[in-house]
C-alpha cells in the first residue's frame, strides 16, 4: 500500500477495495495532470492556442451549426469549466468564436464559432494529436488503451449529475459528436 493511501487509513476505515480505488483515482489525476500540462507547453511554444482555447473550439465545432448556449458550453468543455465565459471574451477579441444573442429569446447568448476560430482549430488539432501521442498513448499498451477506454468509459457514461450535460461517450473508438 502506497505512503498516500496509508495516509487516508487514518482518517477512514477503507478495505483494500477502497485502497484500489483510491489508487485508480489518484494515477489517473496525476496522469491527466502531466499530459495536460505537457500537451499545453507544446501548443505554446508552437505559438498555437491555448490549450482552453482548443477546447472551447472543438466543442464549438462539433455542435450543430457551430453553436452552442454559454450555459452548455460550460457544461461540456473539459478544461475551464468556471472560467467559460472569460475564455469566450477573450476568444471574441481574435475573432475565434462570436456571441450571438437568441433572435427569440434575448436572454439567451450563444458562442458561436468563427471562420478565423475554424482555421485556427484545425492548425492546432495536429499538434494537439501529436501532444496526446507523445504524452500519453506512446506510453500505454495496445491492450492497456483498450482497458483504459472500456473503464473511463464506464465512469463517464454513468449517470450525470441533475442539470449538467452527460459527456460525450466513445462509440466505435471514437467519442459521439465530435469530429475533425
Amino acid at each position: 500500500m502506497r505512503a498516500y493511501a496509508r495516509i487516508w487509513l487514518y482518517a477512514v476505515t477503507m478495505t483494500p477495495r477502497d485502497v484500489d480505488g483510491l489508487q485508480a483515482w489518484r494515477a489517473m489525476l496525476l496522469a491527466y495532470n502531466a499530459a495536460m500540462r505537457a500537451i499545453d507547453a507544446d501548443l505554446e511554444a508552437s505559438g498555437s492556442i491555448p490549450l482552453t482555447w482548443y477546447d472551447v473550439l472543438l466543442e464549438l465545432n462539433a455542435a450543430p451549426e457551430g453553436r452552442l448556449r454559454m450555459q452548455e458550453l460550460s457544461d461540456r468543455v473539459v478544461l475551464s469549466r468556471t472560467r467559460v465565459s472569460r475564455l469566450v471574451d477573450e476568444m471574441v477579441i481574435d475573432n475565434l468564436v462570436a456571441k450571438v444573442r437568441d433572435d427569440d429569446d434575448r436572454r439567451v447568448v450563444w458562442a458561436k464559432i468563427t471562420d478565423v476560430g475554424r482555421k485556427s482549430f484545425r492548425e492546432t488539432a495536429p499538434r494537439y494529436l501529436r501532444g496526446i501521442e507523445e504524452h500519453f498513448s506512446s506510453h500505454l499498451t495496445d491492450a492497456e488503451r483498450r482497458v483504459l477506454t472500456a473503464a473511463l468509459g464506464k465512469v463517464a457514461a454513468s449517470p450525470a449529475p441533475s442539470g449538467s450535460f452527460p459527456l460525450p461517450v466513445l462509440a466505435g473508438g471514437r467519442l459521439k459528436g465530435h469530429s475533425q
